[in-house]
């Protein structure tokens, strides 16, 4: 089975459109309360929050600084800031190091998978504070983190959730329709649905075909992990698989390319349950199908 989803000819609109959503949020689950979405092109960080899966409020904005050479990271010492969907990772103490990351700092999972897939290299990538004094620090003056204010930092700290509050780092705001942002949620839904579905009644044909051609996987080709997975599913058990707290970003960069993130939970028929986060990236191919160009756990 290939999910079609819709045929979409998603036209993404400038920011100020009436009737218009940030496009890059598709759905959001309940155990994400907070997401951010820093626009580079207006030195702005905007705070989203929700409850329920439902945007609570106004946006939050944050003005913020990034990186001395701009964006689109490429290698490491480059002092660029990266484009693309980031989570954070952890919460540091900043009472030790440099005064220039202020009250607290936030590292972000760059390099991502897709990070890797190109080549891109560094790390270090912060959301992070600044040196004590005057808080509005030039538009571009980091090693490629993203600075805000520290009292906006102290404050914004308490709604941000580990390995859960995802940073959409971009370019410049894009919006779309409800209605256009429903019909892509849907159909990454249904890629989902069909990921588990094809693994839990260990039908390699379906879960293969949910793969594009250009697919890899920790340096292994399409071929290549395709022949790895099928002697997995022959010695596999029935199971009940359920996938659960889906999360859908557009990515920033490529508007045609998506993550979802979300639990998986397994239960053998011998008795063996286990439980797991995934990350699956999608390209909307020309013909309106979606396949998984990337995966990752975490």
């Amino acid at each position: 089975m290939v999910v079609t989803g819709l045929v979409l000819a998603v036209s993404l609109a400038s920011a100020g459109e009436d009737e218009s959503e940030p496009a890059w949020l598709l759905r959001i689950p309940d155990s994400v309360t907070t997401v951010l979405v820093a626009d580079t092109s207006n030195a702005t960080l905007y705070e989203y929050r929700f409850e329920a899966g439902r945007q609570v409020g106004a946006s939050r904005e944050y003005y913020m600084s990034i990186g001395q050479n701009g964006i689109r990271k490429e290698r490491a010492g480059d002092r660029r800031t990266p484009l693309g969907v980031y989570f954070i990772t952890e919460q540091l103490d900043t009472s030790r190091l440099h005064e220039k990351y202020g009250v607290t700092a936030f590292p972000l999972d760059y390099p991502n998978t897709l990070d890797q897939m190109a080549g891109r290299t560094g790390d270090g990538i912060w959301l992070h504070g600044v040196t004590p004094g005057p808080d509005r620090r030039p538009e571009r003056d980091t090693d490629g983190c993203i600075a805000i204010p520290n009292a906006n930092l102290a404050e914004l700290a308490t709604r941000l959730d580990l390995l859960e509050t995802p940073v959409i780092v971009t370019a410049g705001m894009q919006y779309a329709s409800p209605l256009e942002l429903a019909a892509v949620e849907e159909a990454l839904a249904a890629g989902v649905e069909a990921w588990g579905r094809s693994q839990a009644h260990g039908n390699l044909i379906d879960y293969l075909s949910l793969y594009a051609e250009e697919f890899q996987y920790r340096g292994l080709s399409r071929s290549e992990w395709a022949a790895f997975r099928a002697e997995q599913f022959l010695g596999a058990r029935p199971s009940v698989v359920k996938t659960r707290q889906l999360l859908a970003l557009r990515d920033p960069v490529n508007e045609s390319l998506f993550v979802t993130r979300f639990v998986v939970e397994r239960n053998s028929a011998d008795g063996n349950a286990s439980t797991s986060r995934k990350r699956l990236y999608w390209q909307r191919e020309a013909d309106g199908r979606y396949r998984i160009v990337a995966e990752d756990n975490g």
